[in-house]
């Protein structure tokens, strides 16, 4: 019975995490309050962030294959297949976003990002 609990909890934990994902503007207002030095990166909310654009890079990359394994056409098509991201380029697209649309999240502003930089040949 404590496994099924366990287990139960675990899983409300993990959805509950998955759906509270980060937004563009929680991100820049995190990412404001992180000195820009190499000690940085020692910080929990620094690899906080790190983590948020890794996973929002994973999910739509993972769409990315999806699509061309299911025959469609995929959001967006990085010359080599694969597209980098340096940290200055993240944020100043991050704060190029309007005010009001900064409540998207950080997965959506990229998908957006990508397509828009990199977009596929018309067919």
């Amino acid at each position: 019975m404590k496994k099924i609990a366990l287990v139960v909890g675990l899983a409300a934990t993990l959805f509950a995490t998955a759906a509270e994902a980060m937004t563009v503007q929680e991100f820049l207002t995190a990412a404001a309050r992180i000195p820009r030095n190499p000690t940085a990166l020692l910080r929990a909310d620094a690899r906080r962030l790190i983590a948020e654009v890794r996973t929002a890079s994973e999910t739509i990359g993972n769409e990315r294959e999806a699509a061309i394994a299911a025959g469609r056409r995929p959001a967006f098509c990085p010359a080599g297949g694969r597209a980098s991201i340096s940290a200055e380029a993240l944020l100043a697209r991050f704060n190029a976003i309007p005010p009001a649309r900064r409540n998207i999240s950080v997965t959506q502003a990229m998908r957006e990002w990508m397509a828009e930089r990199h977009p596929c040949p018309a067919s």
